[in-house]
């Protein structure tokens, strides 16, 4: 996370950088379960994207819940295709860094995969997260459906009183349908995994969200 550029302003049109047409190899399993990160994934499964700043840090939140199939980091949000990492921290790309969760649905619900990432980050700082500042570090959420994409708003607004209560501003997470994913390199897949000690700059606001719990949110 060392090389961003401090731009809070998507690029414009004229300075976005164009890309390749050759996706990004994916040289080996997930570090942790051993699954493929790349489709075929299983059947029956659902996925949903999260961008809640570093994706290192991110990713690891969801890689052992139970029903999560697999998760890799990319981007997406942007117009550059097929990325490197050192182009989407220059802000010229447009796109956040992102985990893709793979999921059962008949084993673990959106609204759990919605409140983990609600509880890990600040969902209202923009274009940042914490030390962290750039484009490629908005918060973000990019579903399947319109059922879920209704679920996310619905969980935002709830989030967003809860947060509102504590003093709070307004969240700024980008809800949308879905976009196209783009993997990162191999190196930051499941990164602290690989290397324990690694950076992560992930924080919460220590407001505990209970979506899907059907009780209120209360401080953590």
């Amino acid at each position: 996370m060392f090389f961003a550029r401090k731009t809070p302003n998507m690029p414009l049109p004229s300075d976005i950088l164009p890309g390749r047409g050759v996706s990004m190899p994916i040289e080996a399993p997930h570090h942790v379960s051993g699954a493929s990160l790349v489709p075929p994934f299983a059947a029956g499964s659902r996925q949903v994207q999260f961008g809640m700043g570093c994706f290192w840090g991110a990713e690891r939140q969801f890689w052992s819940m139970p029903g999560v199939y697999v998760t890799a980091v990319g981007y997406a949000g942007g117009t550059t295709p097929n990325p490197t990492y050192r182009e989407v921290c220059s802000g010229l790309t447009g796109h956040t860094e992102l985990v893709l969760v793979v999921y059962d649905p008949g084993r673990i619900g959106l609204a759990e995969l919605l409140r983990v990432f609600w509880e890990n980050h600040d969902p209202t700082q923009g274009m940042r997260q914490g030390n962290d500042v750039g484009t490629q570090y908005r918060s973000s959420i990019y579903v399947e459906n319109e059922a879920d994409l209704a679920e996310a708003q619905a969980s935002a607004v709830q989030y967003g009183q809860a947060l509102a209560a504590r003093g709070f501003a307004a969240i700024t997470t980008e809800i949308a349908l879905d976009k196209t994913f783009y993997y990162a390199e191999t190196e930051h897949q499941q990164y602290l995994s690989k290397n324990p000690n690694g950076y992560c700059g992930l924080g919460g606001t220590g407001v505990a969200c209970a979506i899907g719990t059907g009780v209120g949110v209360t401080s953590l």
